[in-house]
Formats: structure tokens, C-alpha cells, sequence
């Protein structure tokens, strides 16, 4: 199946799910042989990125993605994609492992973000990012967004544990989110300088998503319906136009 898109998965598993639905509503299709074909492996139980990252676990889940992009390499996948930022911190080690591309969620976000905002005639200087503390401490948007001349910015800490709540306590946790603590942080963020804020972390996807927070504010970019699109594109379809 060199056609297919090989999902590197269950990081997190609703996420993933979110990611799949997101592909077949936003592809160009007519009938079920129009769509993309997926390969998905919803491995849950890779160790916690975030724990790693943050010291408080030893256990690595980078060998465990590297297995994964291999078996979907083996079962003939043409490319791969990541469906989760701080996963993003292993991305060399995943991508020198794999003979295929691995698209990065971290550039194609940067890259939809710059779109998103010449689109509303404004250039993008200053992301702010809402995401899991893995992706805020190890700085991954930071670290792509500099070359660039994009700067970042974060939520102070009495806001990131807001995120954590939201991310952990809610989403995974498979419990509702107020759309009033969405705002606070998205509001932080916008006090503190940003441009656009972008949902960095794909379980803050489905919140985004369940909340229609995209319609409500023209400045907030989904991370994970920048990878769906750049999924899309890549596997030679057509993004679904809006119907107005």
C-alpha cells in the first residue's frame, strides 16, 4: 500500500481518532475509493512524552516510535505523520530511522500559521502557544520558529497549569472542557504579545474542535488541522472547499 499515510498513533488516542476524522471530512471525495488510505497504529501505551521530557519518568518513548515508523515502513506506507507536538522533541531520531518522509507537525503549523494570517492581511511575528509543558520546556516551537524571525511565547505558569488541566484532567481524561478557561489562556496569550495562538497540543484539537473555538476567533491555529491539510496534499488529494 505505497499510497497510504502511515500514522504514528495513540499519542493520544482520542487525538488520534480526531486526526483520522479530520482527514476523510476535509478531503475531496465523491465515493469510499476517493479517500486516503490510512495505516494507523494507535499504540496507547507509548510512555508519557511529557513525563519523560520533564524528568519525572526514565522511561524514553522514543524507541517505541522508532519501532512503529519502521513497522509502517515495512507495511508500505509511503509517508508518515506524527499526530502529536511533544512527540515532536524525537523527531530526528524518528526520521533518520525511516526510509519514507515523516511531515512535521511543528513546521507545517509554523507554515499554516503565516498562511492563516496573510490571509487577514497580518503578518505573524509572535506565536503564542498553548501546549503541553514537554513542549514548553524542551522550547520545540521555539527552536523551529527562530530561523524564521518567529517568536514564541508561552503561558506564565498560573496559566499553564490551566492547560494541564484542560489537557489531562479533561480531554484525556475524557471529560468536558469550559470553553471560559480556553479563553483565559487564549486571552493571556493574546495580552502577552501574540499574533496568532496556536493549539499546540492535539488533545487541545478536540477541545478547539468540540468548542467551535475556530469560528469565534480568527486567530487561533489548530495544530492538528494544519497536519491534516499538509496530509491531504501530500497524498496527491484535494482539501474539501468550505461551502459558503
Amino acid at each position: 500500500m505505497k499510497d497510504s499515510v502511515g500514522i504514528i498513533g495513540g499519542v493520544g488516542p482520542m487525538a488520534t481518532v480526531y486526526f483520522m476524522d479530520l482527514i476523510i471530512s476535509m478531503t475531496e471525495a465523491e465515493k469510499d475509493q476517493d479517500h486516503i488510505n490510512m495505516l494507523v497504529s494507535n499504540h496507547a501505551t507509548i510512555p508519557d512524552r511529557t513525563e519523560y521530557i520533564m524528568g519525572r519518568s526514565s522511561e524514553s518513548p522514543e524507541a517505541s516510535m522508532v519501532e512503529d515508523a519502521m513497522m509502517l515502513e515495512r507495511s508500505g506506507c509511503g509517508f508518515l505523520v506524527i499526530p502529536c507536538n511533544t512527540a515532536h522533541n524525537f523527531y530526528g531520531k524518528i526520521n533518520d530511522a525511516a526510509g519514507i518522509p515523516v511531515l512535521n507537525i511543528i513546521q507545517e503549523t509554523i507554515d499554516f500559521s503565516r498562511a492563516k494570517g496573510a490571509a487577514r492581511g497580518r503578518q505573524i511575528g509572535t506565536l503564542g502557544i498553548m501546549a503541553t509543558e514537554g513542549t514548553v520546556v524542551s522550547d520545540i516551537y521555539g527552536r523551529y520558529c527562530e530561523p524564521e524571525g518567529i517568536s514564541t511565547c508561552y503561558p506564565d505558569p498560573e496559566y499553564q497549569k490551566k492547560v494541564n488541566h484542560i489537557i489531562y484532567d479533561c480531554i484525556k481524561a475524557g471529560l468536558p472542557v469550559s470553553e471560559e478557561e480556553m479563553m483565559e489562556v487564549i486571552d493571556h496569550l493574546r495580552d502577552k504579545g501574540a499574533d496568532a495562538i496556536v493549539m499546540g497540543c492535539t488533545e487541545l484539537s478536540v477541545a478547539y474542535k468540540d468548542l467551535d473555538l475556530g469560528s469565534k476567533n480568527e486567530d487561533l491555529v489548530d495544530s492538528l488541522d494544519a497536519l491534516a491539510r499538509a496530509t491531504i496534499t501530500k497524498s496527491g488529494r484535494k482539501i474539501r472547499q468550505e461551502k459558503k
